[in-house]
């Protein structure tokens, strides 16, 4: 959505980084230390929307996508598979650019678990992968509303920057909902981020980040559920199928949504000494309606 210019180091955690995925070349840097500020102001002051429920309750709903990831059925940009290596949008992001898949990078799959690569290539750049469930036409898997959800251990050590959202292809002028359900920083091993967004043209009215603490190094040690049911009143986000922030909802969040997780690196912190190949693991990914 931005026009094209000359790629640089661009230095911007949460509140910041999102523009990154719209407009993964800006033409300025923002300081780590200003966004910082924003980003500690902003989760301080994150609503909590009514009428929240305190957990899912998923007998409640019938499953409408299942991904065990027995097998990966990829591409680069499609169409035909059922997952893309990239965004629809060409909004790749991160300091691990998300490559073409290869036997053995950056996707493995082995006894129902996929394992999403990042490590240096040959000529020691970082690379990592994403997974997005619809292709640049809108052909593949999107929800307008429902729960969302994926379990997986996430990687540690400075610099990751593992995440599940959701997002939609957009049409120029409207807004278009983003839900970052999970944004792991590295450096802070003891909670994520999580924010909605509404772009609109490139710019952003967004909700939170709200930070979700957790015991530290608990998202490593283990596998944890992150969720997220999307409805007309509110947005619920969950963590093991416990409510851990909310936030309300709009007629333009229930537009179409696909389902999308990647590994890249960065984020706007830095990722000098960051430990070589990282890795994801995911079990499974899946989506719901509510029943009739």
């Amino acid at each position: 959505m931005f026009p094209p210019a000359t790629k640089q180091a661009i230095p911007m955690p949460s509140i910041c980084h999102a523009l990154m995925r719209r407009a993964p070349l800006l033409t300025s840097a923002v300081t780590i230390t200003v966004c910082g500020a924003l980003l500690a102001s902003a989760a301080a002051c994150a609503p909590r929307a009514a009428g929240c429920a305190a957990t899912i309750d998923l007998s409640r709903y019938d499953k409408t996508f299942d991904e065990p990831f027995d097998r990966l059925d990829v591409s680069a940009r499609g169409p035909g598979t059922r997952w893309t290596a990239h965004t629809p949008w060409n909004g790749d992001f991160g300091d691990a650019p998300f490559v073409d898949p290869r036997p053995g990078f950056p996707f493995t799959v082995d006894g129902g678990l996929l394992t999403i690569h990042m490590r240096r290539n040959g000529e020691g750049k970082w690379e990592g992968g994403l997974l997005s469930s619809s292709d640049p036409a809108g052909r593949g898997f999107l929800q307008r509303t429902g729960y969302f959800e994926m379990r997986a251990r996430l990687p540690e050590g400075n610099g990751v920057w593992p995440a599940f959202w959701l997002g939609s292809i957009g049409t120029k002028g409207k807004p278009s909902p983003e839900i970052d359900v999970l944004e792991y920083y590295g450096r802070d091993p003891g909670g994520y981020m999580v924010t909605t967004h509404l772009w609109t043209d490139g710019k952003s009215v967004s909700q939170g980040p709200q930070r979700v603490a957790v015991p530290s190094g608990s998202l490593s040690r283990a596998m944890h559920r992150y969720g997220v049911s999307v409805e007309a009143d509110v947005i619920n986000i969950f963590l093991d199928g416990r409510s851990v922030a909310c936030f309300p909802s709009s007629p333009a969040y229930l537009q179409p949504k696909m389902l999308l997780l990647n590994l890249t690196a960065g984020g706007g912190w830095p990722i000098d000494g960051m430990p070589d190949d990282r890795a994801m693991q995911v079990d499974y990914v899946r989506a719901f309606t509510k029943s009739k």
